[in-house]
């Protein structure tokens, strides 16, 4: 009777020390999750809320924070993705050679992040290189690569086709090479996209941009039109 006591004993002791340990990973879980929501928060401010000449500034700021958070959560890819964007975003402000030796870093995140969880973040490490392959100049300056550029944004699509982001990224892809039929399709779709509760700020700046490249498509397509007619005339 007694050995069995013990082992029932053990039995229990386990299962304590195991209800502990997963409760020590949802809350540290939940500590990165908040923590990862300010950032994003953050970032959309800087982004979409702050003055032109201050943006570089508060950029590399959110790059400082994004990279203590990755050091925090080394086994996660969540804080990687979200470095590599506010990298990229720095980039576009800063401009020039610096900027390359940003979104270098940035991709290396963004593949560093893929080998962990590919399908992190809905998709966003495949909607960043996407677009990081149709921004950055191809060689001998850059990696841009349109082939990879449209494989990467498809894949996102795959896995968040009614995404905001997804769908802005590919549709501005399909602008930048003159295929405007299919961009007003993808441009349409994040019009349509579902709002996300916790980012409004991020949606809104977001659908503005959209708005913007609707009516640039409009306008080619519109062109396009009469082109064709005074041919036909």
């Amino acid at each position: 009777m007694k050995k069995y006591t013990s082992i029932l004993l053990i039995i229990l002791l386990w299962l304590s020390a195991v209800s502990l340990s997963n409760a020590a990973v949802f809350q540290s879980d939940e500590v990165m999750m908040t923590e990862l929501l300010e950032l994003q928060h953050s970032w959309a401010k800087a982004k979409y809320d702050t003055a032109e000449d201050k943006q570089e500034a508060a950029f590399a700021e959110l790059g400082k924070r994004a990279g203590n958070l990755a050091v925090q959560y080394p086994d996660r890819a969540e804080p990687l993705v979200w470095q590599a964007i506010i990298l990229s975003t720095e980039a576009g402000s800063t401009g020039g050679l610096g900027a390359l030796g940003l979104v270098k870093q940035a991709r290396g995140l963004l593949l560093e992040a893929e080998k962990i969880n590919p399908e992190v973040l809905q998709g966003s490490v495949y909607t960043s290189l996407g677009s990081l392959y149709y921004q950055v100049p191809g060689w001998p300056i850059g990696f841009g690569d349109d082939e990879k550029a449209e494989k990467y944004l498809q894949q996102a699509l795959s896995i968040n086709p009614d995404g905001m982001d997804p769908n802005f990224f590919y549709a501005d892809f399909l602008f930048e090479h003159g295929r405007y039929e299919e961009s007003m399709v993808y441009i349409k779709r994040t019009l349509d996209a579902p709002p996300r509760e916790q980012r409004p700020l991020a949606d809104q700046g977001r659908r503005k941009e959209a708005d913007v490249l609707l009516q640039k498509i409009k306008q080619k397509t519109a062109f396009r039109t009469d082109i064709t007619k005074a041919h036909m005339a």
